[in-house]
């Protein structure tokens, strides 16, 4: 019989918990034998429930258990879950994560620790959730060079965008229906802000680069500044807005940003709605190849963390996946990155703008505006044409 261990017992933990239990004969088959929760690390206690009787509150009952072969991490942060997932791994356990935070500031020492000691540090959770994604980009697409991503990476900002498009509603609105069905928490500025996608694309991107991609390098740009108004005239020129994580590799060099952009109907991307995840990759081989589904909740979540700790319990003594390599990847300047834009300006002021950019249409909307979609430009040339008149807003074309 396998032993595993899970660190924290909360959404995702709590799932993970039930889906051992709930499909023993399934693990069973895929893994070879049984597989047992022996501990639960929680501060809290839960009297009557199953999880009480393997309940432990000291780590080092996980951490000095030579029977416990891999540990599942779903506490969340970097600290504690840095300091008992390295103690983990230094003591010769594989372990599995959905910890997106985790990974993208703390991975590439993670990896190593795991290939020092012969185990592995899997995180197939901490990107799309319940989808597959990290597994096929590792294995699956092994023999091309992955040359470009773009995704959908976060639900509630997508769910957001949705109800705003659908229903006509503000961002306050939109957002308060999120929280109110639980898709949005009390503080939700890791979705809304962004820094949930970028954290997800700045892993996809170390695995694809093969160098370390620094989160906090990704120029970041959320969906709370969207407006009614945006959305409105989005729809006018004929495209849906989304908040999009997009990363190339060109000649060595990462390109990676998160931001919304207006996306056309003919893109894969478009009708993804709601909750739900997307994540188009191009590679020289392949093609395109689209991932979609749940990018979060309990249950699908679970299943992606599992899926990780039957891949460790199949190879013991071994790393799976050997990571990137510690040195940062060098990234585009970014007055060179290049983009189309969709400028709203006072009707009025048309004539100017259109001086100053490099238009390839002009469309009328409400309230005496217009919105002008350039050509694919720098956004060195962006900035300085922002300095010359005031725009109503700018937002990046797929």
């Amino acid at each position: 019989m396998y032993q595993i261990a899970i660190m924290g017992f909360g959404t995702i933990g709590s799932g993970v918990f039930e889906l051992v239990r709930e499909n023993k004969e399934v693990l069973k088959r895929h893994a070879g034998d049984d597989v047992n929760v022996k501990y639960v690390l929680d501060i809290r206690q839960f009297p009557g429930q199953p999880v009480q009787e393997v309940l432990t509150n000291d780590v080092n009952d996980i951490l000095n258990d030579p029977e416990v072969s891999v540990v599942v991490e779903t506490m969340g942060g970097i600290n504690p879950a840095f300091k008992f997932v390295s103690g983990a791994l230094a003591a010769g356990k594989s372990v599995a994560t959905s910890n997106k935070e985790l990974v993208a500031a703390k991975g590439t020492e993670l990896l190593a620790l795991a290939r020092e000691h012969n185990v592995s540090f899997l995180f197939e959770a901490s990107v799309g959730g319940g989808i597959p994604l990290l597994r096929p980009i590792m294995n699956a697409l092994t023999a091309d060079r992955l040359e470009s991503v773009t995704g959908i990476l976060n639900g509630t900002t997508n769910y957001i965008l949705t109800r705003m498009d659908e229903a006509g509603v503000d961002f306050a609105d939109a957002l308060a229906e999120a929280q109110a069905k639980g898709y949005a928490e009390r503080n939700p500025s890791a979705d809304v802000d962004g820094h949930d996608a970028k954290r997800k694309l700045a892993i996809i991107m170390s695995i694809i680069s093969g160098h370390f991609v620094d989160a906090e390098a990704i120029p970041t740009v959320g969906v709370s500044g969207i407006t009614a108004a945006d959305i409105a005239a989005a729809k006018e020129a004929g495209y849906d807005i989304k908040l999009l994580a997009r990363g190339e590799l060109t000649d060595g060099q990462v390109y990676a940003r998160v931001s919304p952009y207006m996306v056309p109907p003919e893109n894969p991307l478009n009708p993804v709605r709601g909750v739900f995840n997307s994540i188009l990759i191009h590679g020289n081989m392949v093609d395109d190849v689209m991932f979609y589904g749940r990018g979060a909740g309990k249950e699908a979540t679970a299943s992606a963390v599992v899926g990780d700790v039957v891949d460790e319990l199949k190879n013991p003594g071994k790393t799976i996946y050997p990571g990137w390599s510690a040195e940062p990847a060098a990234f585009v300047p970014l007055g060179d990155e290049q983009c189309a834009f969709f400028v709203r300006v006072n009707a009025m002021d048309v004539e100017e703008a259109c001086k100053i950019l490099p238009a390839v249409k002009c469309v009328g909307l409400a309230d005496d505006e217009c919105g002008i979609l350039t050509e694919v430009m720098k956004e060195s040339a962006l900035e300085e044409a922002a300095e010359k008149m005031k725009f109503i807003s700018v937002i990046r074309v797929l």
